[in-house]
C-alpha cells in the first residue's frame, strides 16, 4: 500500500502542474513550491536551532499561535519555521511576529522529506490537528526528532483504524506524544496500541481567551453601531448569505456587519446587490457618515476577531454549504450567542456548544429569521445563551499549559 501511495503522490505532482493552467488555486499550489528547497537553503541558518510547526491551512495556524507563543518564551533563541500545505494558509500568513520562516510543505515523497529535514534540522516538530504525511513522519522517526501532535482529532473512518491502514498506523509511531481534543480520539488511539495520549483540548480556546485582554477597539464600528443591536456575520459564503438576506432586508433598528470569506470585488458586489437596505463597504467608509447605514461589509481582512467584540449576536459561516464551518470560538469568547448552518458534524466544538444551548443551527432562511427574531426580542434569552458560550471558552482553556508541562 505504501508503494502505491508513493506512486500516486509523484503522479499527483505531475497532474497538479497541468491542472494549474486552469485553476488559480492549483497554480498557487504548484508555483508556491517552485524552487522551494533553494529558497530554504538561502534563508535557513545552518548554525541556528529550529523548531518546525506544520499547519494544513489558516485555521490550523490559529491553533498553532498559542504553541508558538509558548515556544518563543521557553526557547527564545530557537528559530521557528511554519509550513503550510494549502495556498490559503501560506498566502494569508507570509509574515507573523512569532514566526521566523514560512514555507510550503513539499509533496510527501521520501526524497522531499529527507531533503526538507536535512536543510532545517529541526530540534522538534509539531503537527497541528491532522495532516498526517507518512513519508515525513517516517523520516522524523528515523532521525529521532521529537515530534508531537497538538489539538489532534481522530475519527473512526480514518485509514489508521481500518485493516488496510496498517502502514499508515506505523507512521504514527513518529509521535512522542499525542495531545488530542477529545476522549473519542484517545479511545481510537488506544484501540490501535498508542497509550502516549493526553486529552488536552483545543489550543484555540487559549488563543481566543487571550483576545479578551487585547485592545479590541475599532473606532469606525463605534460610529456605525451607535446604540443599535449588532449582528456580526463572519466568514460567510454564498450559501450563508442566502440564509441571511431575507432577514436582513426585513430588519428595522438592527445593524449588520458582514465579513465575506472571499473579498473579491465581484463576490462582494453580488452580495451587495441582494441587499435592499442602506449598505456600505469598508473600502468606502472614508468621508461617509456610517451611522446612516444598516449594513457594513468588511471587504478587507484582519478585523473580524475584534469586530465580534461589538456584536450582540454572531452568525459564523461555512456550515450552510460544504466548505467547512469557520471559527465559532472567536465570537464565543466575547459571551455572545452564535448561529450557524446545518453541516457541522466534523466540528466537535460546535456540537458541544449546541448541546449546551450556547449555539443554534439553522437549515433555511425561515429558521434563520426565527432564531434571530427571538434573540432580538428576548434579551434574557440572548444574554443567557451568550453567557453559556462565554463559559464554554473559560472551562476549556489549558491545552497549552499541559503541553508546556510535558515539555
Amino acid at each position: 500500500m505504501q508503494r502505491i501511495y508513493n506512486v500516486l503522490v509523484k503522479l499527483s505532482g505531475v497532474v497538479l502542474k497541468s491542472a494549474g493552467k486552469f485553476s488559480p488555486k492549483l497554480k498557487d499550489f504548484t508555483e508556491g513550491r517552485k524552487d522551494l528547497f533553494s529558497k530554504l537553503e538561502q534563508n535557513i541558518d545552518p548554525e541556528a536551532e529550529h523548531i518546525w510547526i506544520h499547519a494544513a491551512s489558516l485555521g490550523e495556524f490559529e491553533m498553532a499561535v498559542p504553541v508558538l507563543m509558548m515556544l518563543k518564551e521557553k526557547y527564545p533563541r530557537t528559530k521557528t519555521l511554519v509550513s503550510f500545505f494549502s495556498p490559503s494558509g501560506y498566502n494569508n500568513k507570509k509574515k507573523h511576529p512569532l514566526v521566523d520562516h514560512f514555507t510550503y510543505l513539499p509533496l510527501d515523497t521520501k526524497e522531499n522529506a529527507q531533503k526538507f529535514l536535512e536543510i532545517i534540522q529541526p530540534k522538534m516538530a509539531f503537527f497541528i490537528k491532522y495532516d498526517f504525511w507518512p513519508n515525513f513522519l517516517n523520516e522524523l522517526k528515523e532521525r529521532q526528532i521529537r515530534t508531537f501532535l497538538v489539538s489532534g482529532v481522530f475519527r473512526k473512518d480514518q485509514a489508521f483504524f481500518k485493516p488496510y491502514g496498517k502502514w499508515m498506523k506505523k507512521s504514527l509511531q513518529a509521535f512522542e506524544h499525542f495531545f488530542v481534543q477529545n476522549e473519542e480520539s484517545r479511545y481510537l488511539l488506544n484501540s490501535i496500541g498508542f497509550d502516549n495520549v493526553t486529552v488536552s483540548g483545543d489550543t484555540r480556546f487559549d488563543r481566543v481567551a487571550a483576545q479578551l485582554e487585547a485592545d479590541n477597539r475599532i473606532d469606525f464600528i463605534d460610529d456605525f453601531k451607535q446604540d443599535k443591536l449588532l449582528i456580526v456575520c463572519g466568514s460567510t459564503w454564498p450559501e450563508d448569505e442566502d440564509l441571511m438576506v431575507k432577514f436582513i432586508n426585513s430588519s428595522v433598528n438592527i445593524k449588520f456587519i458582514i465579513a465575506p470569506h472571499e473579498i473579491k470585488t465581484e463576490k462582494v458586489e453580488k452580495l451587495r446587490s441582494k441587499l435592499k437596505i442602506p449598505t456600505v463597504n469598508y473600502s468606502e467608509k472614508e468621508g461617509v457618515d456610517l451611522k446612516d447605514y444598516s449594513v457594513l461589509i468588511l471587504d478587507t481582512i484582519g478585523l473580524l476577531g475584534r469586530a465580534y467584540s461589538y456584536a450582540d449576536i454572531a452568525y459564523v459561516g461555512g456550515a450552510a454549504g460544504t466548505t467547512g464551518l469557520h471559527n465559532i470560538l472567536e465570537p464565543a469568547t466575547f459571551g455572545i450567542p452564535i448561529v450557524i448552518g446545518e453541516n457541522f458534524s466534523k466540528f466537535p466544538e460546535a456540537e458541544k456548544l449546541r448541546q449546551l444551548a450556547g449555539l443554534y443551527s439553522v437549515k433555511n432562511s425561515d429558521e434563520f429569521s426565527a432564531i434571530m427574531t427571538k434573540f432580538y426580542t428576548n434579551s434574557e434569552f440572548r444574554q443567557k445563551t451568550g453567557m453559556i458560550a462565554g463559559h464554554f471558552i473559560n472551562s476549556n482553556t489549558g491545552a497549552i499549559r499541559m503541553l508546556q508541562e510535558y515539555l
